[in-house]
């Protein structure tokens, strides 16, 4: 009696797997084919480059990425004067994607993206921008870890016409990870000596006491009207998103960080003209917040600007300004008044605001009438205000007895001159 496998045989079933082929496995396509890119040779080996041009005239929501201000304030707030001297196009916009936050010499920059203005003619004795041209926007990726010196000479080579970087929190972060990858890679770092415009702490400075968070994104959407979309990856999941491609292979899932860094490039540059704009004309800044009107006073005040810092003061106590606010802005107006020597507009404000109640105007009032005018019952009459909202107010004991053992001093002091008088 023929065997089972006799049976199999003669009906033409093959046992066994000696005649079966290599199992069939699709084709990956190429980073080429997925993500876009080309290949670029250094002097390392082969880069892995993906680039995109955006015309000069690109809107970011409601924001342009061309940069048309003097950047003259600019160069005060950063302390640099070589940035108002610097034509645009010497200005690299630069974000980093790395493999984790923590840096130092184990945290890889895994893609650096950096966009430039590209003049379309050389430019020409005090030209800023050079003419139309483009904005290039190159994103440097490392498929694998020991293509890292590709990566960081191709960079350099990119950066070579420039002479800024702009980055967000990038003089804390982006910046002293790519100088330690240079280091140890042992290449020159291209941008060592570029000026630095960190947009971060400027952004604190404008939007802090309005808006509740100052991250990129958060700025793109509710300062320059730019919502991203679908593509959008969470920023915390980047680095596993590149752990999993060093994994698989497999370039698909990338497609989201590429879209989430070509972004904060160009949100990044939008930022930049934007803030540019705004402290090359604050008064001509169609400004729909007072808050925003006040930082800005603020910011001038600080750059020694006193003139503008007041005008703006004044506009932002016009526009309107929530409570806590409204009294800052005069406490601080009313004291740059005093150093202008713009003592009736100072003494309108401390009038103001005693009115409501707060001590330190009294208090000025009471300083005022005392050593300026020398009618010492008026100033007797505002210290006595203060020494009555003093006990009125709802204060912390250590604060109530500063302001009651001040007081209680110019008290006898203004009750012995009004004697006297």
């Amino acid at each position: 009696m023929p065997s089972l496998q006799e049976k199999l045989k003669a009906l033409g079933v093959k046992v066994g797997a000696a005649d079966l082929g290599p199992p069939h496995r699709p084709r990956r396509p190429s980073l080429e084919e997925t993500l876009g890119g080309r290949w670029t040779p250094t002097q390392r080996g082969e880069a892995f480059v993906v680039e995109q041009l955006f015309s000069t005239d690109y809107r970011h929501g409601a924001v342009p990425i061309r940069v048309d201000s003097s950047l003259a304030a600019l160069s005060a707030w950063a302390a640099d004067e070589r940035v108002r001297q610097l034509p645009i196009p010497s200005f690299a916009f630069l974000d980093t994607e790395t493999s984790g936050l923590a840096g130092g010499t184990g945290t890889y920059a895994f893609m650096v993206g950096v966009g430039r203005f590209e003049a379309s003619a050389p430019l020409s004795p005090g030209e800023r921008n050079g003419g139309e041209g483009v904005f290039r926007l190159a994103q440097f990726f490392m498929p694998d870890p020991a293509q890292e010196a590709a990566l960081l000479e191709a960079l350099a080579s990119f950066l070579a016409p420039c002479a800024a970087l702009v980055t967000f929190n990038g003089k804390a972060f982006d910046a002293p990870i790519l100088k330690t990858r240079y280091v140890l890679n042992a290449i020159r770092c291209p941008f060592t000596d570029f000026s630095h415009v960190d947009l971060l702490p400027l952004a604190r400075r404008l939007w802090r006491d309005r808006l509740p968070s100052r991250a990129l994104k958060y700025l793109e959407e509710n300062v320059l009207a730019a919502p991203r979309t679908a593509e959008e990856v969470p920023g915390y999941e980047i680095p596993w998103l590149y752990f999993d491609y060093l994994r698989t292979g497999d370039a698909e899932p990338l497609k989201g960080v590429f879209y989430h860094n070509a972004m904060d490039i160009v949100a990044m540059t939008a930022l930049f003209s934007h803030t540019a704009a705004l402290l090359a004309d604050p008064h001509g800044a169609d400004l729909e917040h007072g808050l925003d009107v006040v930082a800005l006073a603020k910011l001038f005040e600080d750059l020694d600007h006193p003139d503008d810092a007041a005008l703006l003061y004044e506009r932002g106590l016009k526009i309107g300004l929530p409570e806590d606010g409204f009294w800052q802005a005069v406490r601080r107006l009313s004291a740059l008044q005093r150093r202008r020597g713009d003592m009736d507009a100072a003494v309108r404000l401390w009038e103001q605001a005693a009115a409501d109640g707060h001590i330190y105007a009294h208090v000025e009032l009471a300083k005022y009438y005392e050593h300026r005018r020398r009618d010492y019952p008026a100033a007797l009459f505002w210290t006595q205000g203060a020494i009555r909202h003093t006990h009125e107010a709802d204060l912390p004991a250590y604060e109530r007895d500063h302001w009651l053992s001040e007081l209680k001093r110019r008290l006898d002091r203004l009750e012995s001159k009004v004697q006297k008088q």
